[in-house]
Parts: structure tokens; C-alpha cells; sequence
């Protein structure tokens, strides 16, 4: 068990790793400006001038691809920053207190989760407009009770063991016993949590952009450029491959993670 968790883990820190070093190159350079047009390189093939060719204006694909996983990739950082952060601060007063504040903030996030996420998310967007800030706020808001259910849940299950009684009775107050003492015990889960939360938020935008409400065209998104490849599938084949490609190795390293993560708990 050891061992298959070990290559988990290697295994989806190699291929994060890979993946976020190229979208960092992104920021600073890419081959080819990404919303650029070249007529005469229109349905270019995969090449070592066009790595993964052009698409039907002429853009180059990989410069688009890295612009595009850059993105979803800033996007779904602060989704789970928002989600985690408001998370645990609602689940540890939840758990470590309990009472009326439980009971409510608990039927709030029941009922945020009793409806599909991704359509409240659609609703949400399709309301505000769409755009960058519009479903980082939307998603953000929908990851709230999932990490504010873990959170509670081992808080309540911490405030009972006996280390926190004797933090207690030696006079450690509430806020030091929450912060300083249990939430640390609580981070194994909350890691595993987060590399989930980053590939659901990965794939909600990219489904977003993939429907027309998420990152707007001439920007590059890995959704929206899926959707548009689909037209060019026998024609162009290397488009959706690049494309589906690059989701798919920034949502399996991740997942390698978190299933060693949890392996090793």
C-alpha cells in the first residue's frame, strides 16, 4: 500500500509540476501571441514551427493552450481560496461551539448543496454577466459548505479528545485552542480536499466557458476552445486533442495527489 501511494504521489507531483511550469512560462512568454491571426497558417498541422498547430484563424494552438490553462488555472486557485478560507472559518465555530450558530449556518450550507452546484453556478453567471471575476465570485460562493462541512466535522470530533480538555483547564482560550491547536490536526484532510476542490473548480470552468458564459473570446479558455473544436474534428483533429489534452494533465496530477493524500492519511 505504501508503495502504490508513493507513486501516487510522485506521479501527480511530476505531472502538477510539469504542468504548472508551463502555465508560469505562459505568464511571461508564449510562442506565438495567443490572439493573434495568421490567414495563411489557418488548419496548420502539429510542427516544430506550431507544436500543436493552428486553429481556424490561423492561431497558434499550444500559445492559446498555455494562455487558456493559465487561466482556468488562476481562476480555480482563488475558487478554492475563497471556498476554503470562508470554509474554515464558518466549520470550526460550527464544530467547536456547536448550538444555535450550528444549526443555522448548517441548514444554510444544506441548502446551498441541495440544488446542483454547476446549475446555480450557470444561473449565477448568467445573471451577473459573464467574466473572469463573475465566476471566480459564483464558484467561490458554491465551494463554501463542501470545505465548511470537513472543517466542522473534525472539529466537532477534536474538541472532545483529551490534549483540547487539557488546553482547557490550563485556560487556553477559545480562538487559541481553535487555531493554534486543532486546526493543524486538520490539515491532512483539508489538502486532500483542496486538490478535489481544484479540479471541480477546473472543470466548472472550463464547462462554463465550453457553454459561452465563462471567459469571453478573443482570451483564450480551454473550455471555449474545446467547444470551438469540435466543429473541426475530422478536418482538424489536433485541435481538440491539444486542447482535451491539456484538461485532462491539469486535472489527473492533481487527482494523482489527492488520491495519495488520502491514501496516506
Amino acid at each position: 500500500m505504501k508503495k502504490r501511494t508513493d507513486i501516487f504521489l510522485c506521479a501527480g507531483g511530476a505531472i502538477s509540476l510539469i504542468m504548472v511550469g508551463i502555465i508560469v512560462m505562459g505568464w511571461f512568454w508564449t510562442p506565438y501571441d495567443p490572439t493573434a491571426m495568421d490567414a495563411a497558417a489557418k488548419f496548420s498541422p502539429p510542427s516544430l514551427q506550431h507544436l500543436l498547430g493552428t486553429d481556424n484563424f490561423g492561431r497558434d494552438i499550444f500559445s492559446r493552450v498555455v494562455d487558456g490553462a493559465g487561466t482556468s488555472f488562476v481562476i480555480a486557485l482563488c475558487v478554492v481560496a475563497i471556498g476554503c478560507i470562508a470554509g474554515i472559518i464558518i466549520g470550526s465555530l460550527c464544530g467547536y461551539y456547536g448550538g444555535l450558530p450550528d444549526l443555522i449556518l448548517t441548514r444554510v450550507c444544506d441548502s446551498i448543496t441541495a440544488f446542483p452546484a454547476f446549475l446555480l453556478a450557470l444561473v449565477i453567471v448568467s445573471v451577473a454577466g459573464p467574466g473572469t471575476e463573475n465566476i471566480i465570485l459564483a464558484l467561490g460562493i458554491l465551494f463554501i459548505p463542501s470545505f465548511a462541512r470537513i472543517v466542522r466535522s473534525e472539529f466537532a470530533r477534536c474538541r472532545e479528545l483529551n490534549y483540547i480538555k487539557s488546553a482547557k483547564i490550563m485556560g487556553a482560550g477559545g480562538f487559541r485552542i481553535m487555531f493554534r491547536h486543532i486546526l493543524p490536526n486538520t490539515l491532512p484532510v483539508l489538502l486532500s480536499t483542496v486538490t478535489i476542490g481544484f479540479n471541480n473548480a477546473v472543470l466548472s470552468e472550463a464547462s462554463m466557458s465550453f457553454l459561452g458564459i465563462g471567459i469571453q473570446p478573443p482570451y483564450a479558455s480551454l473550455g471555449s476552445m474545446l467547444s470551438d473544436s469540435q466543429s473541426f474534428l475530422y478536418s482538424a483533429p489536433w485541435y481538440a486533442l491539444g486542447t482535451g489534452g491539456a484538461i485532462v494533465l491539469l486535472i489527473l496530477g492533481f487527482s494523482l495527489l489527492s488520491e495519495g493524500l488520502q491514501q496516506k492519511r
